[in-house]
């Protein structure tokens, strides 16, 4: 199965609606962001910044089969996988292992331009078996574990982690924080807590516009030594 990989920008959005469409169709209302976050972040990626935004889509001839999008972080040279969506009609088909080895590809290139031999990791928000409602919702966050687990991913472990408030209810959601580590160099706790912080100040604060002090109170929460992700 050969799947063609393209890529939208912001300056070219010739698959965006189809993209959000399987999107909206994948993710109940609670946890999916506006349309204006996709666009912001794409807007950035054209600001020819060292950090990097890629919204990828993929097709099997003509049927949209997958989008995955990440941010690449340049300050701790990690790439941040925010969604990876696949067709429900062909998912049995080894799509999310291939979605996951092209966005790692694209983000190991993001490293290397940005004058690294390699990727350092990269990293993925999960949520809890606590977060469920049902049977259904408990199996599938099991087989997306297992999923992750499978691909090299791996649950960073005594670690409290938060994802900040994407809707205006203001509620901190705690989350799993699952990392791949893509050099021989293991990661240090004091690297994961940077690399967190990168992820708060450039995917939430610059692509979903939550403000300073709203990050802030969220980050405080991990019990990490610096409450202050705006300072160094």
């Amino acid at each position: 199965m050969e799947i063609t990989w393209k890529e939208v920008t912001f300056s070219n959005q010739e698959n965006l609606k189809e993209a959000l469409t399987l999107y909206h169709n994948s993710f109940p209302i609670e946890v999916r962001e506006p349309e204006s976050v996709f666009l912001q972040s794409l807007k950035n990626a054209e600001a020819n910044r060292p950090n990097h935004y890629r919204f990828l889509v993929g097709y099997l001839e003509d049927e949209l089969i997958s989008v995955v999008t990440a941010h690449y972080l340049a300050d701790v040279n990690a790439g941040f996988i925010v969604y990876l969506v696949t067709n429900p009609q062909i998912r049995s088909k080894g799509l999310g292992a291939k979605s996951l080895q092209k966005i790692e590809e694209v983000l190991q290139q993001d490293s290397i331009h940005a004058g690294n031999e390699s990727l350092k990791a990269i990293v993925l928000e999960t949520e809890t078996q606590e977060m469920v409602h049902s049977e259904k919702e408990k199996e599938d966050c099991i087989k997306r574990t297992n999923f992750f687990m499978k691909n090299g991913f791996y649950k960073v472990e005594d670690f409290l982690y938060f994802q900040p408030p994407i809707h205006d209810d203001g509620v901190d959601v705690p989350l799993h924080l699952f990392m791949k580590q893509e050099t021989e160099h293991e990661i240090s706790k004091s690297e994961v807590k940077r690399i967190v912080k990168a992820m708060y100040v450039e995917k939430y604060h610059h692509g979903n516009g939550i403000a300073k002090e709203v990050l802030n109170r969220s980050y405080s929460k991990m019990n990490l030594e610096n409450h202050n992700l705006f300072c160094d």
